[in-house]
Parts: C-alpha cells; sequence; structure tokens
C-alpha cells in the first residue's frame, strides 16, 4: 500500500468507488480464508452473492439518511 492511499487518495477513486473496492477485498480475503486460500470455480456464484451483500450494504449505508433522534433536534 502506497502512501498516496493512506493520506486518502485511493488511485482516483471516487470515496463512494474506494468503498466498494474495500468491501469487495475484504469479503474476498474472508472468503479466501474459509476455503483454505483456493476458490473453486463451483464456489464462485456463492462467492459472487456475498460480495454483492456487502456492496449492497456499503449502497445502504450511503444512501439512507441519518436517523433523528430527540437529541438532534
Amino acid at each position: 500500500m502506497d502512501d498516496a492511499y493512506v493520506v486518502g487518495d485511493p488511485e482516483g477513486l471516487s470515496p463512494l468507488l474506494a468503498e466498494i473496492r474495500d468491501a469487495v477485498a475484504r469479503e474476498l480475503h474472508a472468503q479466501l480464508a474459509l476455503r483454505a486460500e483456493r476458490i473453486e470455480l463451483a464456489d464462485v456464484p456463492e462467492i459472487a452473492y456475498q460480495v454483492t451483500l456487502g456492496v449492497d450494504r456499503v449502497l445502504t449505508g450511503r444512501l439512507t439518511p441519518p436517523r433523528r433522534t430527540s437529541a438532534g433536534r
């Protein structure tokens, strides 16, 4: 990881794309750990599904407006 990434310039990606990239990387890392560092062709649909759920969490978190509480009024 180079210094530009650490200080907030993730290879010119928008903040949304950087979050999506990170979600995909986290899920792939987790899947590789679960599968002994080897992804079989038959596992690709399940992995793609899990990656999609991760991207959905990123998008849902960005699109959902913050909830107002009684303290935030």
